[in-house]
């Protein structure tokens, strides 16, 4: 007997395999993907043990001192009383509540509101005056070809940035203050006498350019790195096309630097309400409470000196508050803007 082709000694033919569907392979690939692409817990802890243990201390320290004062917060919604208890902790437990009270008074303080003012008008100053002075001394910098005489200037410019506060008002005020080099040079000549370090008209600008000379130096570390991360052939196909230096500034340098201007500029809006409280309060006593007082400065002055912990710490909550939205709120705007900001959408 002769046996066709695909037949069985038997001369019956197999059987056809039966096609699965679509869907039950679709089933089986999602698990098989998923153990493809997701590495299980246990084998990532045990892969990363060493960089774990790097960042306990890290985030012991983070939870200690960032995470866990937060729930001293419940004090704004008291009236709080250290020595309700044989300690200021648990205090908290045998002090009366009183709701939203703290958060009404700060509503009718007019001193409150002052602060608020000057926490604004400053901060928008700063945003002026101090946010671009980095990035204009970064490209200065990077235009520079000599790289001894870059590392040379970039290491005098950041320099003030290592100096206290203390030292950096001492510092104008013997230059600007009353008894300083300017007053008696002017009074050497015969003009009249020169203090602008007790001048409450001119103090918000004078407290920028402290800022300013502390710390726009330190501000171009970061420019400078996104700088270099530049590909030089961008320069030189920019060059061949014929853009000269403005051209290839405007095209090739801002270009890299806007993602970084950005992140940056969404962490300073979220730390609007935090202008500074060491040097203010070291110039506090020159100017006068009503050109030098901040909300930090207001809160310290408030709670600390007056001993108001429950109302210094409804101030505190709220600026907290006001902080978190505004960095949602410019993060927001940056992914309008087609930047990706503090986080990805």
């Amino acid at each position: 007997m002769s046996l066709t082709a695909g037949s069985r000694p038997d001369g019956t033919r197999p059987a056809a395999p039966v096609e699965e569907p679509a869907a039950a392979l679709a089933a089986k690939a999602v698990p098989e993907k998923r153990a493809a692409g997701k590495v299980p817990w246990r084998v990532r802890l045990r892969r990363d043990r060493a960089l774990i243990l790097m960042t306990l201390p890290a985030i012991g320290l983070l939870l200690l001192f960032n995470y866990v004062p937060l729930l001293g917060n419940v004090v704004a919604f008291q009236d709080y009383d250290p020595y309700a208890s044989s300690n200021g902790i648990t205090a908290i437990f045998h002090s009366p509540w009183v709701g939203i009270e703290q958060f009404s008074r700060m509503l009718d303080d007019p001193e409150f509101w002052t602060a608020v003012k000057n926490t604004i008008v400053l901060f928008l100053l700063q945003l002026v005056l101090f946010f671009p002075i980095p990035i204009a001394l970064a490209l200065l910098i990077n235009s520079v070809i000599r790289p001894r005489v870059r590392a040379v200037a970039q290491a005098i410019m950041y320099l003030p940035h290592f100096f206290s506060w203390v030292l950096v008002v001492t510092v104008f005020q013997q230059i600007f203050g009353g008894a300083g080099i300017i007053a008696q040079t002017m009074e050497q000549h015969g003009w009249g006498g020169f203090d602008l370090m007790t001048n409450a008209s001119l103090f918000k600008f004078l407290v920028t350019a402290q800022s300013v000379w502390k710390d726009a130096g330190w501000g171009i570390i970061v420019f400078l790195a996104a700088l270099a991360a530049v590909s030089t052939d961008l320069y030189e196909a920019a060059a061949m096309d014929g853009a000269g230096r403005r051209r290839r500034m405007w095209h090739v340098t801002l270009p890299a630097l806007r993602p970084v201007i950005a992140l940056l500029l969404v962490l300073r809006v979220g730390d609007a309400l935090s202008v500074g409280f060491e040097q203010f309060l070291l110039q506090r006593d020159a100017v006068g409470r009503g050109a030098s007082e901040v909300l930090d400065t207001y809160v310290w002055n408030v709670g600390i000196q007056f001993g108001d912990f429950s109302y210094a710490a409804a101030v505190g909550l709220i600026k907290g508050v006001i902080g978190i939205c505004l960095v949602l709120g410019a993060n927001k705007f940056a992914h309008l803007l087609g930047e990706q900001g503090v986080y990805r959408k």
